[in-house]
């Protein structure tokens, strides 16, 4: 039986309703993404998501989520195991591309994907490291609460000084999403960090972690992990982040995933210090 070829593919935009089948890919490739990204990723920009089918049956997906004028970030990229090495991968990829225009555009790319990225453009920055493990009890510290939606306003502008980019609309979505846990520290009436909590296929995950020092950082972890009631949880650091690194590790989580941030340009400038955990390898 011949092998469907890239010509017999159609790559269209997807919508929220595909979600299911991109997400069920991606955990079976053990990326253990959130049960409720959906509706956060798509109201960042419902047009950044696209599916290849063959004959009406998906085959590959990729998303290209643009952040204003200057900045897009590609992630979900996944081709059904047995269509592989057909040329479905790459045919998704260019069409998808197209939408970030000028933009210049990151990604978290896996290890057996970044030469590929190489050739395709993008250069490297730094890895990012996924540490796993089970936290033994912890209580929030005094200093952290709960995130409000009065909180919306300082908790959007200090996401974005730490990030390419401002996300508003995928904020919105973000802290409040069905199983979501958001909670700010504050010092002085001056929001000093933030972090959210969520359910994932797999463990629960963290992200962002965003903090001003490593204090700020080990106070909202404590908070977020309170709310794990023991179950296994998994937060996604930057490697340059040396005090993200320690934290993780003196919190008994271990190393289990990585990937590299890439980028095809230059990016605005950002506080990467306070970059604890990231939100999402999908989004960035």
């Amino acid at each position: 039986m011949t092998s469907p070829s890239p010509h017999d593919l159609v790559v269209t935009q997807a919508g929220l309703a595909d979600w299911p089948v991109i997400s069920g890919w991606a955990a079976a490739e053990g990326w253990n993404p959130g049960l409720s990204d959906g509706p956060a990723f798509f109201a960042q920009d419902p047009e950044g998501f696209f599916l290849g089918r063959i004959d009406g049956e998906p085959v590959s997906a990729i998303s290209v989520v643009n952040y204003g004028p200057d900045y897009a970030f590609l992630g979900c990229y996944l081709v059904r195991p047995d269509l592989r090495g057909l040329g479905h991968g790459l045919t998704t990829w260019k069409t998808a591309l197209a939408h970030a225009g000028n933009r210049t555009v990151g990604l978290d790319g896996v290890v057996a994907q970044q030469d590929n990225y190489r050739q395709s453009g993008f250069r490297f920055a730094h890895r990012t490291i996924r540490f796993t493990g089970t936290v033994r009890e912890s209580r929030r510290p005094v200093g952290t609460r709960p995130a409000a939606p009065a909180d919306l306003a300082a908790i959007t502008a200090y996401d974005g000084a730490c990030c390419p980019a401002d996300r508003p609309r995928f904020l919105a979505e973000w802290l409040s999403g069905p199983g979501h846990r958001a909670f700010v520290r504050h010092e002085g009436g001056r929001l000093t960090g933030y972090g959210v909590l969520r359910p994932g296929h797999d463990t629960l995950r963290i992200g962002p972690l965003f903090a001003d020092t490593a204090e700020d950082a080990r106070a909202l972890f404590a908070a977020l992990t309170a709310e794990s009631a023991g179950r296994e949880v998994a937060v996604d650091v930057p490697e340059p982040n040396a005090a993200g690194i320690a934290l993780a590790e003196a919190a008994g989580l271990r190393p289990s995933f990585e990937t590299a941030r890439m980028y095809t340009g230059p990016v605005r400038a950002h506080a990467r210090e306070r970059v604890f955990g990231v939100a999402t390898l999908e989004l960035g």
